[in-house]
Parts: C-alpha cells; sequence; structure tokens
C-alpha cells in the first residue's frame, strides 16, 4: 500500500487556504487546490501498516489504505471507484467530516497522520470534473414503495440505497430545497450549495423522488404516508436545541445559532423573504458554545462586518497533544482551531454565561459571566464549580447559542405511535433501525442523537439494508465494511 517508505520520505500537506482579509469578503469556499504530485505524495505515506486502525476510526468502513494507493499510482479512477463503494457522498463528508479516520492512523501515533480526508475530496473531486459520475438507475423495479423523511445525509444515503435495490423512492422534505443541513445549517464557505445541486440532480436522475416544501406531520399526516408506502424511514434529525434558561435569554439579540445560519444561507442563495434579520453587522458578537456550529457562527459573524467577535466555552481549555486518558485510536477531545477561528476570534475557556443584560426596549446590550472550574472524582460525574469573585461583565449586542441539540422533534412519531428512549430519540432495534411500528424504521441524528456526517452517511446506508431486507426477504446491499459493487 502506498510507497514502502512514503511516511518517512514525505511530511503531511493538506490544502491551504487563502488569505483571511480575502475570504471573508465572500462566501465561497477558499482552500487552494493541491498539485496532482503533492496528493499522490500525501497517499503513498499510507505505511501498509498490517492492521489499517483507520477502517475502525471511519464510521463508514471505507477502504482508506486502498484508495490511498490508487491515488499514489496514479489511478484516479480506481480510487473513485473504491471511494464510492462505500460512501454514496463523499464529496460533502471530504469537506466537512472531523476526520476521526486520522485519529485512528498508525502513522498518527508518533507522526502526523495521513491527510485522509483531504485525499477524499480531491478523488471526489477529480471523478466529478472527468465526468465519471453519472446517474447508474437499477435495471428493474420492485414495485415496492419507500418514503424517506428528511434529505439530510442520512435521508439522501437511504435514499439512494433503496433505489439501487429496485425500489420506489420518494424523499419529502419540509424546507423549499434538499440537503437538511447540508444546504442550510452549514455555511456556503464550507460547502457551496451547487456541491449538493449536482449530486441530487444525479440521485434524481436515478429515479427517486423530491417532495419539498411538504412537513410531514402538518402538511400531510404521518398516518397518511405510512398508508400510502409500504415502508417508511424517518431521517429528520435532532433538532431539537438546547436553550440557555438564564435572566434575560428572552432579550432581542440572543438567538439560536441555527437560526442565525440558516437565515444567511437563505439569504447567500438569494432568498428575498427572510423574516426578521438577524445580522452580526457592526456589533460586538459572542458565540455561545465551542463547537463546529459555535465556529460555523464565528466565520459568518466575520463576513458580516462584527466589531468583535468572541468565543465562549463551558469546558476547560483541551490540550493540542492526545490526552492520557484518551489514548490511540480513539477520537481524542483535544484543542481544535478551524479556518473560522483563524479569522480572528478570541477564545475564553471554562466560563459560563449567568444572566443577560438588556436596554428599556428590551434590545441585548451585554452579559455577565463567571469563570468555572471542572472538579473531577473516581467514579462520579464530573462536577461545576463556579470560581468565587470572577464575575465580569462584557459588552455584546449578538449572542449566538450554539448550544447542540436534545433530541428530536416528536410529532411524527406521535402520530404514528412511536416510543422515544430516554435520551429524547426515536427507540430503534439495533438489530434492524426498525422502531415499535412495523415498516417505520429510522436512521441518523434522529436515532442516535447529535453526530457527525460520517454517522449519518453510515445510519442511512445500514437502514436501506434492513428496510430492503423487510420488503424482500434479504437483500444484496451491502452493511458496514462489505463495500458495494464498483458504482459511481
Amino acid at each position: 500500500m502506498g510507497k514502502i517508505t512514503g511516511f518517512l520520505e514525505f511530511d503531511r500537506k493538506v490544502e491551504e487556504y487563502t488569505p483571511v482579509t480575502e475570504r471573508v469578503k465572500h462566501y465561497k469556499e477558499f482552500t487552494l487546490p493541491m498539485k496532482e504530485q503533492e496528493l499522490k505524495d500525501q497517499g503513498a505515506r499510507c505505511m501498509d501498516c498490517g492492521i489499517p486502525f483507520c477502517h475502525s476510526g471511519c464510521p463508514l468502513g471505507n477502504l482508506i489504505p486502498d484508495f490511498n494507493d490508487a491515488v499514489y499510482r496514479g489511478k484516479w479512477e480506481k480510487a473513485a471507484e473504491i471511494l464510492h463503494a462505500t460512501n454514496n457522498f463523499p464529496e460533502f463528508t471530504g469537506r466537512l467530516c472531523p476526520a476521526p479516520c486520522e485519529e485512528a492512523c498508525v502513522l498518527g501515533i508518533n507522526e502526523n497522520p495521513v491527510s485522509i480526508e483531504n485525499i477524499e475530496k480531491n478523488i471526489a473531486e477529480t471523478a466529478f470534473n472527468k465526468g465519471w459520475v453519472t446517474a447508474n438507475p437499477p435495471t428493474k423495479r420492485t414495485g415496492k414503495t419507500v418514503a424517506v423523511i428528511g434529505s439530510g445525509p442520512a435521508g439522501l444515503a437511504a435514499a439512494q440505497q433503496l433505489n439501487r435495490a429496485g425500489h420506489l423512492v420518494t424523499v419529502f422534505e419540509r424546507d423549499e430545497k434538499v440537503g437538511g443541513l447540508l444546504r442550510y445549517g452549514i455555511p456556503d464557505f464550507k460547502l457551496e450549495k451547487h456541491i449538493i445541486d449536482r449530486r441530487v440532480a444525479i440521485l434524481r436522475e436515478e429515479g427517486i423522488v423530491f417532495r419539498t416544501g411538504t412537513h410531514v406531520g402538518k402538511d400531510i399526516l404521518a398516518t397518511e404516508i405510512k398508508d400510502e408506502f409500504d415502508a417508511l424511514v424517518l431521517t429528520g434529525g435532532a433538532t431539537v436545541r438546547r436553550e440557555l434558561p438564564i435572566e434575560g435569554a428572552n432579550l432581542k439579540g440572543v438567538v439560536q445559532a441555527m437560526d442565525f445560519l440558516k437565515q444567511n444561507n437563505k439569504r447567500v442563495d438569494g432568498v428575498k423573504e427572510l423574516g426578521k434579520e438577524i445580522k452580526a453587522t457592526g456589533k460586538d458578537v459572542i458565540v455561545i458554545g465551542g463547537g463546529d456550529t459555535g465556529s460555523d457562527c464565528i466565520g459568518t459573524s466575520f463576513r458580516h462586518g462584527a466589531t468583535s467577535v468572541s468565543n465562549f466555552e463551558i469546558l476547560g481549555k483541551p490540550t493540542l497533544e492526545r490526552p492520557s486518558d484518551q489514548p490511540w485510536p480513539f477520537w481524542p477531545m483535544r484543542l481544535r482551531t478551524s479556518s473560522s477561528h483563524k479569522e480572528g476570534v478570541e477564545r475564553f475557556f471554562s466560563i459560563s454565561t449567568k444572566r443577560f443584560i438588556g436596554d428599556s426596549d428590551g434590545n441585548l446590550t451585554g452579559l455577565i459571566t463567571s469563570e468555572v472550574e471542572w472538579i473531577k472524582e473516581p467514579g462520579k460525574r464530573p462536577q461545576l464549580i463556579e470560581i468565587p469573585d470572577t464575575e465580569k461583565e462584557w459588552k455584546c449586542e449578538l449572542a449566538l447559542l450554539a448550544l447542540g441539540f436534545t433530541g428530536t422533534e416528536m410529532t411524527i412519531a406521535d402520530q404514528l405511535g412511536i416510543k422515544a428512549d430516554m435520551r429524547t430519540n426515536i427507540k430503534a432495534s439495533e438489530a434492524d433501525y426498525m422502531t415499535n411500528i412495523p415498516g417505520v424504521f429510522v436512521a441518523g441524528d434522529q436515532r442516535r442523537g447529535q453526530s457527525l456526517i460520517v454517522w449519518a452517511i453510515s445510519e442511512g446506508r445500514q437502514a436501506a439494508y434492513h428496510v430492503d431486507t423487510f420488503l424482500m426477504g434479504s437483500s444484496n446491499l451491502p452493511l458496514k465494511g462489505e463495500g458495494d459493487l464498483p458504482r459511481i
């Protein structure tokens, strides 16, 4: 695999960014493409490790050493076939996945790991540019009908797999365009929306029907959908946002991150009717929450022209190195600095927001924080302790709450009589992804809770196998780790 001495000869390299002063002026992607020889050199770093732990790190079970080797040898079409065998949408994961595969890379034990995600993205883009990614509709139909509710990565993956099995698939989406959080949650500077559109065009050509602007549970009852189709797959995501129930939380200027991001994505898309405007222009912005959504709010605020942007995280500052209690090949909670962080944000850790401050008209003007520490005792959950005499007032006209999600909306589940689990996700069998209602399946964040795009695609593929088995008695669709017939 790769070049036997490649990991000794070549240093890790990934795509570079355009300068901050340039990229904050627009919403387009801003990575600088690598030369083909540079990509081959990166593929050469894959070290023929014997047991590729990257496989276990990847929720999709991508055949990583195989496509790395193909890139090293310049066999790009073969690399694309290998990659698409386990991943329906590598053009998405190659941009958005935090790459747990790289944290599990054997080379990463004592060197910088192979730049797997960057290689994946370039394989996908090469395949599209060369015209290798084409519609591949099934040769025959089963006559069975399947409804997929939700068009995020889990829903799209389930739909494509079920369509490949020959079923007639209809995807319902309550927004006006397909993509779910890919379209309305991820800023264009991380994923330009024509990347989604070109893939959806292929899915349509393969025979999948999309019904957008249709809110199942509201515009049409879930029971009606169930009666109309032979099977139903719920992939609506974990969309219930975590609140911050403190004094002043209802002030104008305290905004949920997803409201802010969704409106801006629609603005970039040219939508005119946006409702009440939410913009960071000329404001002191504080983003509360240190995850990916918080990072997206930071980059968007800079592009609005915010006066200042600060980022609060209630957890302590992680280390740059892998923590001792999170050994390789497990995913480590280390300090991660995104491209948006590099655009000028000031980050604060171990800080808790106690209350928001407003003026007589109900507008946010500031907030009060205190420093905190986490007390850890063996066998007990960590306790959050406020440090006395550390209160501080901050000037702030826009506070963005990027606090994650607490579960899924239950309207559809309630209409169908589906049970929830203790985490307010939809409860389903681990064996076959089916809910307590026969013929109704669930996948993605709606089943496992807020997670990664790569998990969503994996869940969609797994669910499709079980739906196909339910409808036909058996399935030729692949499960994780099995791969698919080479098809792009």
